[in-house]
């Protein structure tokens, strides 16, 4: 088997040259041959390859026939030698279909696909007949399977027309009695539509009129709610202003009489300081009326701070503030934001106002007088946190009211004959104060007498 296969080449080679195909290969006959060659691919090495079939050498044989089928057969056709080695493991897998095709016999009860594909790569004398006559061979076999199939599918519809025909004269009569019955369904659903319709008309009638019947009922109702609540709100606003005025009232009776007897008790507090301090002045002992009080004779006065402003003292000395504290139940009242700045306007309000306070607690420590500081509330830039110490009372004034106006507010408060004196330069501040009765004094005259203290 060796030698002849050695020997067939130049032979294949002579016959190629005699032989060829004047058509392409039959499809059937390509994919054999495309097998053939995979199968074979296998069994040679890299080197027996040609070039462009190496890349799919370590393919499968079924993805080498699926990506490579069209490189393997075209190699089979051009390359006389890679055609060669495939005969070779031809021969050796199929021994005897290779030796009847070269014997010039190919088997009969063989597949022509599988002969035709054979004698294409072992390409023995008239292996273009038996490619032609296995290309014939399978496309009448492919036209006989079509044409058993086409037979196959036309009996199959023919069988479905029949069907279909029987079905539509069946279903033609059942269609008609269906009709016919949704005819008269429709005839009997269009009587009830149009007396569904007449009866929706008549519904709509009586809904409309009962609509504007109910509009008209609550449009009274409407007016006589609103007029309900405008009475409502009017009694609520009058009995509002009853109260008020009621509690103004009652306030005001409180107030009133809670200030007339303060301000009695007051009065009376001074009137008696005043007796125990000219009893002490004149030293008149503790006795009671004698025969010769009712001598007529010159006594001497009660004082007061005009009595003191007659005194040949300065409105600058210190003494002069001495003397007015020591009047009874004297109050001082000061104006302090025109004190701190006459006396050190350098220093922040935080502690202009401290300076001023400690002095004015040891003077108050010192004279026993009621002491009052006024600040003006719009210099504050937020709520002061402030503990006022002790013997001086501390108050700031309220929105839209200047320290000024609380100062008279304060002094006007005061009971008749009561000493009051207020510290200010404010010449407005002075005039008034001294038309209510109290005793003006200028803020230097204070930062005299507190830098004594201090």
């Amino acid at each position: 088997m060796v030698e002849p296969a050695s020997g067939a080449e130049p032979a294949d080679a002579a016959g190629d040259a005699a032989e060829a195909l004047d058509h392409p290969l039959p499809e059937g006959v390509r994919r054999r041959v495309v097998a053939l060659v995979s199968d074979a691919f296998g069994a040679l090495t890299v080197a027996d390859l040609p070039a462009q079939l190496r890349q799919y050498a370590r393919f499968t044989p079924t993805r080498r026939a699926k990506f490579a089928g069209n490189a393997m057969a075209a190699a089979v056709e051009t390359d006389p030698v890679f055609r060669s080695r495939v005969a070779e493991k031809l021969r050796e897998a199929q021994a005897d279909l290779a030796s009847a095709l070269e014997a010039g016999a190919p088997p009969a009860a063989a597949d022509p696909l599988d002969v035709a594909a054979a004698a294409f790569v072992l390409r023995p004398a008239g292996w273009v007949k038996l490619v032609a006559a296995a290309g014939e061979e399978a496309q009448r076999a492919d036209a006989e399977r079509v044409g058993e199939e086409t037979r196959r599918e036309l009996e199959r519809l023919r069988e479905e027309l029949t069907q279909v025909r029987e079905l539509q004269r069946a279903g033609g009569e059942q269609v008609r009695v269906e009709l016919d019955a949704a005819r008269k369904e429709a005839e009997s659903l269009q009587r009830k539509l149009r007396s569904a319709l007449s009866d929706v008309k008549r519904g709509d009638a009586a809904l409309r009129k009962v609509n504007a019947e109910i509009d008209g009922i609550r449009g009274d109702a409407a007016a006589r709610v609103a007029a309900a609540e405008s009475e409502s709100r009017r009694l609520k606003s009058r009995l509002a202003e009853v109260e008020t005025a009621l509690e103004t009232s009652r306030r005001a009776t409180r107030e009133g009489r809670s200030i007339e007897d303060m301000r009695l008790r007051l009065l009376l507090d001074t009137v008696l300081d005043a007796a125990q301090g000219l009893r002490r002045e004149l030293a008149l002992p503790p006795v009671s009326t004698r025969p010769a009080d009712t001598v007529d004779a010159v006594e001497p006065g009660r004082m007061t701070p005009k009595d003191i402003a007659a005194r040949a003292l300065s409105e600058t000395d210190p003494a002069l503030l001495d003397q007015l504290l020591a009047l009874p139940q004297a109050h001082l009242v000061v104006d302090g934001y025109n004190v701190t700045k006459t006396g050190y306007p350098t220093m922040p309000l935080e502690k202009q106002r401290l300076r001023l306070l400690g002095g004015l607690s040891m003077l108050a420590a010192q004279t026993g007088a009621e002491m009052t500081c006024v600040f003006d509330g719009a210099e504050l830039a937020a709520p002061v946190l402030l503990a006022p110490p002790r013997g001086v009372r501390v108050l700031f004034s309220k929105a839209g009211v200047t320290a000024d106006e609380l100062i008279r507010q304060l002094v006007r408060a005061e009971p008749p004959g009561r000493p009051v004196v207020v510290v200010s330069t404010d010449r407005e501040v002075a005039d008034g104060v001294a038309k209510a009765g109290a005793r003006p004094v200028t803020s230097a005259l204070l930062l005299k007498r507190l830098s004594r203290v201090s």
